[in-house]
């Protein structure tokens, strides 16, 4: 712990990240091991439950409950609000998707952040981030293979769930969140208690589940009482995703964004492991290409953007 304090304060924000990413990569297998038997609803539910215990330590390691005080309260409902969302998408897909194919899908957030920059921020977006938005959105449509046989319309959830985190983080820049970490990840934690509650008082007794499909049956299926394996999963899953929701809400605020949102990217090689080692699944060449196009992009998205900022003033608009 000493070590680390002598750290900058890019690096320490950057270990945080990768650490975060480790947890979180370790939540969405249980989670996908557990889509055959629970409901989403229900593990979102005990999820939040189980992380927000976790939570309000780190809330008594910060400073206590005045932590939590805020000013936007709505906003930051709001905020967590699109996270359930960009969870939802995410989650209904990896339920029958390969880890890693879904996560490289995801990645196209940093891409739909740049194209609602632009409306959203008043950025203007040159032709060179246009280029680089291109290319991602080709490894997009190379994964998914539109017209061929291997073709699924739920691949596109994993992008839907990108566009809902873009949305998310754009009304986090465009309104700041200047709180401590541990008030922004009680603050997600409770959407996810509230909304998760909501749906499943509303959909929890199973009377929409009419459809053959593994994704809705994963949405629409009945609430059951976890057994004990499974309840040991879900205490598990809290854990991990408050550590880790934790640790990216340290990360942003410790380092720079430039120099720490790259890393996120070091949650495929983990997805790749976890994946082969748990179902079995590699990616074929295509899916390498594809996923390669869209890493690519968003690391020189994250460049570009990192270029601009140093050498433009703060009230100059972005024009590469």
């Amino acid at each position: 712990m000493t070590y680390l304090k002598t750290l900058n304060r890019n690096t320490q924000g950057i270990l945080c990240l990768v650490a975060a990413l480790a947890f979180l990569t370790v939540s969405d297998s249980i989670i996908k091991w557990l889509s055959t038997g629970l409901p989403l609803h229900e593990i979102m539910l005990f999820r939040g439950v189980f992380a927000m215990i976790l939570v309000f330590v780190f809330i008594h390691l910060e400073g206590g409950l005045k932590t939590l005080k805020t000013r936007r309260p709505l906003l930051h409902f709001i905020r967590g609000s699109m996270l359930v969302l960009a969870n939802m998408f995410f989650f209904l897909g990896l339920a029958v998707m390969p880890l890693a194919e879904t996560v490289s899908l995801f990645y196209t957030a940093p891409l739909f952040i740049c194209i609602l920059s632009q409306p959203v921020l008043g950025e203007r977006v040159g032709l060179l981030r246009w280029l680089v938005i291109i290319a991602g959105l080709i490894g997009v449509i190379i994964m998914l293979r539109p017209g061929s046989e291997v073709f699924r319309s739920i691949s596109l959830l994993p992008v839907l769930a990108a566009l809902s985190y873009a949305v998310m983080t754009m009304m986090t820049r465009k309104l700041g969140m200047r709180e401590k970490a541990s008030a922004l990840t009680f603050y997600i934690q409770l959407a996810f208690i509230v909304i998760s509650s909501v749906v499943g008082l509303a959909i929890g007794d199973g009377r929409f589940d009419i459809y053959d499909n593994e994704a809705t049956g994963f949405l629409l299926r009945a609430w059951s009482w976890p057994d004990l394996a499974q309840l040991q999963l879900l205490l598990l899953c809290g854990i991990m995703v408050s550590f880790g929701g934790y640790l990216i809400s340290q990360a942003y605020r410790l380092g720079e964004a430039a120099a720490v949102a790259p890393f996120e990217y070091a949650s495929l090689p983990f997805a790749l492991v976890v994946g082969f080692y748990l179902w079995g699944d590699w990616p074929d060449w295509i899916s390498f290409v594809g996923s390669g196009l869209i890493i690519f992009s968003g690391l020189l998205v994250f460049y570009l953007e990192n270029r601009a900022h140093k050498k433009l003033p703060q009230h100059a608009q972005i024009d590469y």
